[in-house]
């Protein structure tokens, strides 16, 4: 059974801002990362070594320090800002992609990844999304599919979409610095 958070004062924030780089978009927080107020904080969870290993952030960051990739031009939200658990254990009706498509409306990101299957599949509105790049947009962003970080699904583990994704965000920065 899902774990309800406070509406307001226990869920994660979003860390959002207008024009960055990449989004991800997980399904909601584990319950380590909800009693640490962070982002992807399960010890056993790949994403922040994942992170430094395809180039997205500069050194290896700790959970605690998830404010600090708005910086680095990435952002963070969840689909399921009331629950907290595995996708097995959330509630359908608390999948929020209204909300998510809205976000991306106002904040224009240039991409968006899914760290969840799951979470890509309610967002694009497809059965089965496969990893990597696809070819619609969602709301103007370029939407990637990425293997799952936690340490639950280790058996689908590939780096491959994370390196498609970092190298979309490495040719932005370029073309941006270019631009200056």
């Amino acid at each position: 059974m899902p774990r309800a958070s406070s509406r307001n004062s226990h869920r994660l924030p979003d860390l959002l801002a207008p024009g960055l780089d990449l989004v991800f978009c997980g399904t909601a927080p584990s319950p380590a990362s909800f009693q640490a107020r962070a982002y992807y904080a399960n010890p056993g969870n790949a994403f922040w070594p994942t992170l430094h290993a395809v180039g997205l952030t500069p050194e290896r960051f700790a959970p605690d320090r998830f404010r600090e990739l708005l910086g680095h031009g990435l952002g963070l939200t969840d689909l399921n800002k009331t629950e907290v658990g595995s996708d097995h254990e959330l509630s359908a009706h608390a999948m929020d992609t209204r909300s998510l498509h809205a976000k991306l409306r106002r904040y224009k990101p240039a991409a968006i990844a899914f760290t969840s299957k799951h979470a890509a599949a309610l967002a694009l509105g497809v059965k089965a999304p496969g990893y990597g790049r696809h070819m619609e947009p969602l709301e103007g962003a370029v939407a990637f599919v990425l293997a799952s970080p936690s340490g639950r699904a280790r058996s689908f583990w590939t780096l491959a979409p994370w390196r498609e994704a970092a190298a979309f965000v490495a040719e932005r920065r370029l073309r941006r610095e270019r631009a200056a």
